[in-house]
C-alpha cells in the first residue's frame, strides 16, 4: 500500500496534535509539513480561525479531516476542491450514555434530589414504558436506543426520511414531528445543526408537548429557542429539560435558566476531551489507512448539506 503525505495542524492543543501524529503514523501515512501534505488531520476545534493561514500554505491537499462530528465552526469554510469528513459517529457512544443518564435524571427527580437542601417528599416516573421521541437519525440516536431497550420504551424517530431507522417502533420525516409531540414523554435532539434545524424547537413544539415530557438536547444549543424553553420551563409547560447544550454557549452568569429549578445544564461534557481522544485517534488512523488506499473514507461531510 503507497503511502500518502499528511499532515496535523494546528498545534495549538498539544494532546490532541500529538493523538493525531500517532493516528497519521498508525495510518501508514507519511507526517509532512503542510506545505507538502495531501492530507490534513485538523487538530484543534477551537481554532476554526486559523484555517485559512493553514490552507495558503497548501499546494497539493485533497482530503482534510475534522475532529468533531458538528463542523459548524468550519461550515464557511466547506470547499468541493477537497474531500471532508468529520468525526460523525465517533463519539456517539459516550454521548448516548449520557443521554440516558440525563432521561433518567429527570424521570427520577435526581436533579431536584441533588439541590435540595431538606428531605421532601417522592417525586418520579418510570422510564420503562415511556414514549421517546429522537430528533436525529445518526450515530448517537443508533447506540442510545440499544441503551433504552431494556425499558421496553416505544421510540419514534424523527429523520430527514421516513426510512426505518433500526431498533425505532416508526421513523417518520421532520415535517410530521407536530403528530409525535403530544404522545412524547421524553424528547431527544441527537441532530446536525444546519440552517433547517435551528429553532427546530421553539414555543409551538414545547406547547405541543405533554406537561410532563422532559426535553433533552445533547445536540446544539441552537436548536432550541432558548427565550421560549425559559418561559415553558416557568409556567411549567413541560416538566423540565435537560440541557449539555446550549445557547448562547458557555451559557453565562445569572442567565434564566441557571435558576429554573426544573432544569439540569451540564456544559458541554456528554464527551469529554478525554473520552473524546481514546474514541477519535483509532478512527483517524482508520481513515488515514483508507486515505493511503484510495478507500472509501469513514464519516464523509456533505459540502451541499453541510454536515
Amino acid at each position: 500500500m503507497p503511502s500518502r503525505l499528511v499532515t496535523v495542524a494546528p498545534d495549538t492543543r498539544p494532546a490532541m496534535y500529538e493523538a493525531m501524529t500517532r493516528a497519521v503514523i498508525a495510518g501508514g501515512a507519511t507526517l509532512v509539513d503542510t506545505a507538502d501534505a495531501e492530507g490534513l488531520i485538523w487538530a484543534d476545534p477551537a481554532r476554526p480561525d486559523t484555517f485559512p493561514d493553514v490552507i495558503a500554505a497548501t499546494t497539493r491537499l485533497e482530503w482534510i479531516q475534522l475532529p468533531y462530528a458538528g463542523i459548524e465552526p468550519f461550515a464557511h469554510h466547506l470547499d468541493d476542491r477537497w474531500t471532508w469528513t468529520c468525526g460523525k459517529g465517533v463519539y456517539a457512544p459516550a454521548v448516548a450514555e449520557m443521554t440516558l443518564a440525563m432521561i433518567l435524571s429527570g424521570q427520577k427527580h435526581l436533579y431536584g434530589y441533588a439541590r435540595a437542601s431538606s428531605w421532601s417528599g417522592p417525586v418520579g416516573r418510570m422510564l420503562a414504558g415511556s414514549r421517546v421521541a429522537i430528533l436525529g437519525g445518526g450515530g448517537i440516536t443508533s447506540h442510545l436506543i440499544p441503551l433504552l431497550a431494556p425499558f421496553k420504551c416505544d421510540v419514534t424517530v424523527v429523520r430527514r426520511s421516513d426510512q426505518p431507522f433500526p431498533g425505532a417502533n416508526r421513523t417518520i420525516p421532520v415535517a410530521r414531528l407536530h403528530e409525535v409531540l403530544p404522545l412524547t414523554d421524553v424528547l431527544v435532539l441527537a441532530l446536525a445543526l444546519t440552517n433547517e434545524t435551528i429553532g427546530i424547537i421553539s414555543a409551538a413544539e414545547l406547547t405541543a408537548l405533554p406537561r410532563h415530557a422532559w426535553l433533552v438536547n445533547v445536540a446544539r444549543g441552537g436548536h432550541v429557542v432558548t427565550d421560549d424553553l425559559v418561559t415553558a420551563l416557568a409556567a411549567g409547560s413541560i416538566a423540565g429539560a435537560a440541557l449539555d447544550v446550549t445557547d448562547p454557549e458557555p451559557l453565562p452568569d445569572g442567565h434564566p435558566l441557571w435558576s429554573a429549578t426544573n432544569c439540569l445544564i451540564t456544559p458541554h461534557i456528554a464527551n469529554t476531551p478525554e473520552m473524546g481522544l481514546e474514541l477519535l485517534e483509532p478512527f483517524v488512523a482508520e481513515n488515514v489507512r483508507r486515505f493511503c488506499a484510495s478507500d472509501e473514507l469513514l464519516a464523509p461531510v456533505n459540502v451541499t448539506l453541510g454536515y
